[in-house]
């Protein structure tokens, strides 16, 4: 009866069916954002910034544990960019957007953006303990430092252990991506709840499955990016993707069911 109800509650969004190109017009327009008021977001990216650094050095002689905890990290990012979304709705409404705007995002007013964290963490800590129970169990030998796991792991011709990493990472990421993909805005701008969240979401990837995959490929591309330029990157990398995720939940989930595709019963 709960799922019924949840499900109801998803179908009275409209879910929009959006073209190849809209990803990059996110892109444009969550950068136009930070532009706008960059301090939140500078600092919001500079502490998860802080964050990576610090998890490097206690985790730096470590890397079977470090590449797992990493990538876990960036499943429980979108959590992290609560603030963000609420900087961007408040530019969108025309009403006062400063750092004390996003700040008042992480007061928790129910229970349903701190559960939301909740089950992102509880993914994000799956996929560490796979990981490194991958890398360790496989692999024969210690992998204590970068250069032991592309030696290894990535470049062992002998074994598909590189291939399998990725694939059950991969499988891991997917419906959490998909799950989370315009959640977090929704929950922070509609009262629904959490599995009627994750249920738009998941209507919105199957409604846009190519636009959404180039979205998780640009968002991986960046985050990469960020992280090979000694994390240096992720300072703007972080704030520029949260405000443009909330783009992507303002043009994929409508406000009139009148503009509803044809998925899921919507």
């Amino acid at each position: 009866m709960h799922e019924n109800a949840s499900l109801r509650a998803s179908r009275r969004h409209a879910v929009r069916a959006v073209d190849l190109a809209a990803p990059l017009r996110w892109l444009v327009l969550g950068w136009h954002d930070l532009l706008r008021r960059p301090l939140p977001g500078l600092l919001h990216g500079l502490a998860l910034a802080l964050f990576g650094a610090a998890l490097f050095a206690l985790a730096r002689e470590r890397f079977w544990l470090l590449a797992g905890a990493f990538s876990g990290f960036l499943l429980v990012a979108p959590v992290l960019a609560t603030g963000l979304y609420a900087l961007s709705r408040a530019l969108e409404r025309g009403e006062p957007a400063t750092l004390a705007t996003a700040l008042r995002s992480w007061v928790p007013h129910d229970h349903r953006l701190p559960l939301f964290g909740v089950l992102l963490s509880a993914a994000g800590t799956g996929w560490v303990v796979t990981s490194a129970s991958l890398i360790t169990g496989f692999t024969g030998a210690a992998v204590a430092a970068p250069a032991d796991f592309v030696r290894l792991v990535v470049l062992d011709s002998r074994t598909w252990w590189f291939e399998t990493w990725l694939l059950v990472g991969g499988a891991l990421a997917a419906p959490v991506f998909a799950s989370s993909v315009v959640a977090l805005p929704l929950l922070l701008d509609r009262p629904d709840g959490v599995l009627a969240a994750v249920l738009t979401s998941w209507r919105c990837v199957l409604a846009n499955p190519l636009p959404l995959a180039l979205w998780a490929l640009l968002i991986m591309a960046l985050t990469a990016l960020g992280m090979a330029t000694l994390l240096l990157g992720l300072v703007v990398v972080v704030p520029w993707l949260a405000h443009a995720s909330w783009h992507a939940y303002r043009d994929l989930v409508a406000d009139s069911p009148a503009d509803a595709v044809a998925t899921g019963g919507a």
